[in-house]
């Protein structure tokens, strides 16, 4: 399928001549789910901002149906606080008269009268089909309203063509041509979090528990919780089980259990079949495990529970993205434009034409029932076979078949390297485990290379440990670092380093970390030339709160960073909106990078973020107490008007955090108050986020399968080969191995500690037109 556009960066829309007035309404429908009232808040804010006007659809088509009040003029002050609120406000609702041609031209008519131009629908793909049929019908639809002299023909003239753009909302994450859907990440989250709570249990009594989760056509949310939270066994509708799916599930469950594993966690999707489309429960799950294996088992449905809660980081920032880039193409179309869905991949927006999306979308499930299963797989994207993959790899228990011959095994060293982060557990377990069914052997390198220089002989117990299935299996859902983390650099001691190197005959080294270690690996890099032991091959899996590792958009850690952030930010700002007249500066991590406050910016709706990139200035704080002054000189006490700044810890050596906040409040002259407030490093724990568990497993086993492949060469041909030292990262829209030597002298900004150009930056834009922050002079 090919894109319309990959938007690059998402600016405003400015919008010709033509576009300004234009009436653009949005609606939700179909299953609700989290961000959809950021997406509608981004449609409403960046229509207004365009200079056209907007509307909000209450409770989906039926709105439509019935017309009136249900068709609402919107302000902008109409969808504040909105980012944080799960589910849709503005409503959804099953509407049987929009399913025929009579209900379609009454809310064509209700259209008219209110005079749109444009309806921008956020929805699963039934939603987006019958969206679509209803542009189709347009035409025919202005004809008759005509003809029944139910308008003028001067009335329709000017609404001949009616443009549609979809957002696609949906948990179950099911529409092909997209990584994510909006609402998805939140639900896996409730899932993960249910499921981790879970584990304590089941761990403290031995106990097997079988977890029902959503999805019907769909096994993404039961695929990514297996991933996420370990599981032993999965079910979902595009892989059924083997034939004999019944001996292998109490097959697996025995082998775990002769192991040492503890407790048995199997997710199965509400749509789980077997090869021959009997529905499985959850139910006969647990029969057979209580019979077969003799375990105490127990049944757990979550329920509508994954529908519920406040969007994650990403869904917030997700709703908004794609809210201000339908907008766009709203104002870009043309009578002769395909309507467009707005998608994500890896992490680009993009359209892409709706029709095609659908089709798609459908074919999957018709596989399904066609029984042909790998085209079922085959239409979920790679992405999800990738991670299918990922999930069999770390829970297989007969490793015969994946053997690699002897003298293709390695010993490959693994080490955590900076600061903790998110996910760098879930990697190295996933990296331990690719490991152990190959052939390999994993050698953990404990507190980095301080720890492996210093410690490494230590008795009874060194640094450089050999590592089983059952020391990491457990680690899927870990903060922090298992294997210990560490600052120090390798040029603190090379020789001893190198010496390490050889006598512990490591054939491959697996980094996981931030810019430290992005910068640990450089330096092995550069002293290949004095050192034979660092001529093997080396990958980077970037991970740190930061963001700020040259190579990548994304590195593990960094989304779980944003949703404590944004937790600790709704908190201030209920306060904030609490005492009504209220701002709050709220400092960032971030290092000399401004992604996380910037991210936060746009997941929260601050009122202005400051960054290290732009730095503060003081024409800039002096034009936003103007702005603030103004804002609240309007407020006749009906409104919630609490703000939010974010600052980076770096943004001003001199405008720190408490100064800005004591220069807002001093020049507020009395008409608000302002006050400070510091996370710091609540940033950097926690739970990690369900996405850094994911991406750190797929990333994980893409760097062990990369390593594989160079094994063999010699020591010169490692040296002389520029791929031999590599980081792993998202691209644009790919997942892409890059030349540390080539990204070490092209892309990194060493004295600033992160790229030279960095893709968020023109998001700080689309943060000041969806909070109203009026455009600086430059």
């Amino acid at each position: 399928m090919a894109d319309i556009e990959v938007t690059e960066a998402i600016k405003p829309a400015e919008g010709g001549k033509a576009a300004k007035g234009k009436k653009i309404a949005v609606m939700t429908s179909g299953g609700d789910s989290p961000g959809m009232s950021g997406a509608v808040r981004a449609v409403v804010r960046q229509t207004l901002a365009s200079g056209c006007i907007s509307f909000a659809v209450y409770e989906g088509y039926q709105g439509l149906v019935d017309g009136g009040d249900m068709i609402k003029k919107m302000a902008w002050e109409d969808v504040r606080g909105w980012l944080s609120e799960g589910g849709t406000l503005i409503g959804t609702a099953r509407c049987k008269a929009f399913m025929e041609r009579p209900g379609r031209l009454t809310a064509a008519n209700n259209m008219i009268e209110k005079g749109i131009d444009a309806l921008v629908i956020c929805g699963g793909d039934g939603s987006l089909t019958g969206a679509d049929k209803f542009r189709a019908e347009w035409p025919g639809l202005m004809d008759e309203l005509v003809q029944k002299g139910l308008r003028k023909e001067e009335e329709v003239r000017a609404h001949r063509h009616l443009n549609i753009v979809g957002l696609v909302g949906s948990i179950d994450n099911d529409l092909s041509g997209t990584d994510a859907t909006i609402g998805c990440y939140s639900s896996l989250e409730r899932i993960c979090q249910a499921i981790d709570y879970i584990d304590a249990t089941a761990l403290s009594h031995q106990r097997a528990f079988v977890i029902e989760v959503m999805g019907r056509h769909c096994g993404w949310l039961a695929l990514m919780a297996g991933v996420s939270c370990g599981a032993d066994f999965i079910f979902i509708p595009e892989n059924p089980p083997s034939e004999n799916w019944e001996d292998d599930m109490c097959n697996v469950v025995k082998k775990h259990r002769e192991m040492g594993k503890r407790k048995t966690i199997i997710i199965v999707a509400e749509g789980a079949h077997d090869r021959q489309l009997n529905h499985i429960s959850p139910n006969q799950v647990k029969d057979l495990l209580s019979d077969r294996v003799g375990l105490d088992t127990r049944v757990t449905t979550l329920g509508h529970v994954q529908r519920g809660g406040p969007p994650s980081a990403y869904d917030r920032m997700l709703a908004t993205l794609q809210g201000v880039e339908a907008v766009k193409a709203v104002l870009d179309s043309t009578p002769e434009t395909e309507s467009p869905v707005i998608c994500i991949v890896e992490n680009k927006i993009v359209r892409k034409p709706l029709v095609d999306a659908i089709a798609k979308t459908k074919e999957v499930a018709a596989m399904i029932e066609r029984k042909d299963f790998a085209g079922a797989m085959k239409g979920r994207d790679a992405e999800f076979e990738e991670f299918l993959e990922a999930f069999n790899i770390t829970t297989a228990t007969d490793q015969s078949g994946m053997l690699l011959p002897k003298e293709q095994r390695m010993r490959v060293g693994l080490i955590h390297v900076g600061a903790p982060a998110g996910g760098m557990n879930a990697a190295t377990r996933a990296a331990v485990a690719y490991c152990l069914v190959k052939g390999h052997t994993p050698v953990a390198l404990y507190n980095g290379f301080p720890g492996l220089c210093r410690h490494h002989d230590d008795e009874p117990l060194g640094s450089v440990r050999e590592l089983g299935w059952l020391d990491a299996e457990s680690w899927a859902s870990r903060g922090g670092s298992e294997i210990g983390t560490n600052r120090g650099l390798p040029a603190e001691d090379f020789e001893k380093t190198a010496f390490c190197f050889e006598k512990y005959r490591l054939d491959a080294l697996f980094v996981v970390g931030g810019f430290e270690a992005f910068t640990a690996v450089s330096q092995l890099r550069k002293e290949r030339k004095n050192y034979d032991a660092f001529k093997i091959p080396m990958v980077i899996l970037p991970a740190t709160v930061s963001n700020n590792v040259p190579g990548t958009e994304y590195s593990i850690g960094s989304d779980t960073c944003l949703n404590a952030l944004i937790g600790y930010c709704d908190a201030i700002k209920q306060s904030a909106s609490a005492s009504r007249r209220r701002v709050f500066v709220v400092e960032t991590q971030g290092g000399a990078s401004g992604y996380v406050a910037t991210i936060a910016g746009l997941a929260i709706g601050a009122l202005a973020v400051y960054t290290p990139e732009e730095g503060i200035h003081l024409n800039m704080l002096v034009e936003d107490i103007a702005y603030l002054k103004q804002h609240f000189a309007t407020d006749k006490g009906h409104a919630r008007t609490g703000k939010i700044i974010l600052r980076n810890e770096k943004a001003s050596k001199v405008y720190t955090t408490q100064v800005v906040a004591d220069i807002i409040k001093e020049e507020s002259g009395g008409r608000f108050d302002c006050r400070f407030a510091i996370p710091g490093h609540v940033q950097q724990g926690g739970t990690p986020s369900p996405m850094d568990r994911v991406r750190a497993v797929r990333f994980g086993v893409k760097s062990l399968q990369y390593l594989e492949k160079l094994h063999g060469r010699s020591r010169e041909e490692i040296a002389a080969d520029p791929m031999s030292a590599t980081v792993i990262g998202i691209r644009g829209a790919r997942v892409k191995f890059s030349s540390m030597e080539r990204i070490e002298a092209e892309e990194t900004d060493w004295k600033d500690r992160r790229p030279k150009d960095e893709f968020w930056m023109g998001l700080g834009e689309v943060v000041n037109t969806l909070s109203g922050r009026p455009k600086r002079a430059r």
